[in-house]
């Protein structure tokens, strides 16, 4: 109030001296000149002022169409304040303007970086922004699709009804171009809601493998378990003869080795899979593992195959015992798919610049249909024959994790009945110098 009843004072007491003085000298010139002069004088003086304060008026409009911080109009009396009262305003505005332009930017920023889409819509589902993570979840374009009604650029009818209905207490999930998008609608404004999208694509595709591995664990524990309980149980309840007995004990044996084996491949590919440090930068002599490997494949074989090798000195680095472990589980393999007689020639070598190691078999060969899902956990081409090779379906599981932590890549070229060749290949910079 007082700071108002000061600028009614400021303003109308210059403009009452003004009017008083001219019209002090108005009545002198009529008391000497007549009352015409002094009448003339007063109107002259009156439209000269009304002529000022419109042009000062323009200049206010001239001035406010310029930048902040350009030249201000000369200005006098009155309108000297005005101006500066208007400057001050103008300043204000700008710096409100340059901080709501930079939050703006900071929160797109935010927003762009986000792994979670975030789409505003007006009060009627017309796009107004979205980050890139919404425009990858919703195919959605924010240069050619802005004011455009969302329900009209994504046409899945679980989106469209869920938009309409109103009730968004719980997430909506819906397939769109082949991904799994978890969306809910949030209202932040009267005008304004926000839409929040998730890909869960990945989680889900990771949770169904969990069931599967889980699934399949079981079932591949199941067997050699009955059998183990069924021979107890029948030892426990009958008499049996000696040769009976050995026989039993023997199939028991072979299926606890069945899920030791189980046991310890499903223990190395989860540690495998849990290892986020990379391999240890060890020189592994892999001639000399071959060797050995390759020994160990023809007592497996009991000389029901011929097993033949080629390695050249050529050293990795990386763990040796990941090593050890993929390079067996794939000379295993030869051995158990590849049919009494058959050949299987093993070799190491530089390929294009890449250490390889090829395992080459002219066994049963796998039909191209089946060789892409070959590394999936427990995946079996025939599983009859799995069973009675001793199989766990987890070799070459293990082979690609191996292969994934050395920067190597597994290649597998196969033709049905004639044969296989699974290459593990190694970029070079994998490749371990020798000290000489």
């Amino acid at each position: 109030m007082i700071a108002s009843s000061r600028t009614a004072r400021k303003f109308w007491v210059p403009v009452l001296l003004w009017f008083g003085l001219l019209l002090l000298v108005a009545v002198a010139l009529g008391a000497i000149y007549g009352a015409r002069v002094g009448l003339v004088f007063f109107s002259i003086s009156l439209s000269t002022l009304l002529f000022l304060q419109m042009w000062s008026l323009y200049q206010i409009e001239q001035w406010m169409d310029r930048p902040v911080g350009g030249p201000r109009p000369r200005t006098w009396g009155l309108w000297r304040h005005a101006f500066d009262r208007l400057e001050d305003v103008r300043l204000e505005d700008e710096r409100s303007r340059a901080e709501m332009a930079e939050w703006l930017a900071r929160f797109r920023q935010t927003m762009s970086v986000l792994p979670d889409g975030v789409v505003i819509v007006d009060g009627v589902m017309h796009l107004e922004w979205c980050n890139p993570a919404a425009q990858k979840h919703l195919g959605l374009d924010l240069a050619r699709d802005e004011g455009r009604l969302l329900t009209n650029l994504i046409r899945s009818p679980d989106f469209v009804d869920y938009m309409l209905s109103g009730r968004f207490d719980q997430p909506l999930p819906f397939m769109h171009h082949d991904r799994k998008i978890l969306v809910q609608l949030i209202s932040f404004e009267s005008r304004r809601q926000i839409l929040v999208t998730h890909d869960v694509t990945q989680s889900e595709k990771t949770d169904t493998m969990r069931r599967d591995f889980i699934a399949n664990a079981s079932h591949e524990l199941r067997t050699p378990l009955t059998v183990i309980n069924g021979f107890l149980e029948h030892a426990l309840s009958s008499e049996m003869g000696e040769e009976t007995r050995q026989r039993q004990l023997k199939l028991m044996a072979e299926q606890g080795q069945r899920m030791q084996r189980l046991v310890a491949d499903m223990l190395t590919l989860t540690r495998l899979e849990s290892l986020v440090q990379p391999p240890s930068n060890d020189a592994v002599r892999i001639k000399p593992l071959l060797n050995r490997l390759v020994e160990e494949a023809r007592a497996l074989s009991a000389g029901k195959h011929s097993i033949s090798l080629q390695a050249e000195e050529i050293d990795l680095k990386g763990n040796h015992d990941e090593i050890e472990s993929a390079f067996a589980n794939l000379l295993s393999n030869a051995v158990r798919y590849t049919p009494d007689g058959g050949r299987i020639a093993v070799s190491w070598t530089m390929e294009n610049d890449c250490a390889t190691l090829s395992v080459i078999d002219d066994g049963i060969g796998i039909a191209a249909e089946h060789i892409d899902r070959l590394t999936e956990r427990f995946y079996r081409v025939d599983k009859t024959r799995s069973r009675s090779t001793q199989g766990t379906g987890l070799g070459l599981a293990i082979v690609k994790h191996v292969l994934l932590r050395h920067r190597g890549r597994l290649q597998i070229t196969s033709e049905y009945a004639k044969g296989s060749c699974f290459k593990m290949i190694f970029q070079r910079a994998q490749l371990a110098l020798r000290q000489n």
